[in-house]
């Protein structure tokens, strides 16, 4: 089969795959009152010394926009579970923090993120998962 019929099947496949799987674990972390989305940029905040990033660095990471990280943004600052640290010299530099209380709802909602993951990839082995994620790297 043509390398481009391969790449075609293997995008196909990883968006239906990717899609399914956001569908289960968001409705898993519903429990916590919350969506895949908003687990995802709690984490990466989780994940700096400083439990903060900019809009930019959130929506590189993500895969998003810096207007739609604006607008998932202000919900969750509204539920406490973030807060803006202004920068007085530059308004776009602002950052993005994890409040006391998203902390604990993440550290809540991480558990159940790790028992879902768990179990939909209970088929395969530690060196199957491991060999995945190399790949994944390898895309750009």
């Amino acid at each position: 089969m043509p390398k481009s019929v391969l790449s075609s099947q293997f995008i196909i496949k990883n968006a239906l795959l990717a899609s399914r799987l956001a569908k289960k674990v968001g409705n898993r972390l519903s429990i916590h009152g919350m969506n895949l989305s908003e687990y995802l940029l709690l984490d990466a905040l989780d994940g700096t010394d400083q439990k903060a990033l900019s809009r930019i660095e959130l929506a590189e990471l993500l895969g998003m926009s810096a207007s739609g990280i604006t607008r998932m943004v202000a919900p969750m600052e509204k539920l406490g579970w973030i807060e803006k640290e202004a920068n007085p010299r530059d308004a776009r530099q602002s950052l993005v923090k994890l409040s006391q209380v998203g902390q604990k709802l993440y550290n809540d909602a991480q558990v159940t993120f790790s028992e879902t993951a768990d179990a939909l990839s209970e088929d395969l082995t530690p060196e199957q998962l491991a060999k995945m994620i190399d790949a994944y790297a390898e895309i750009h």
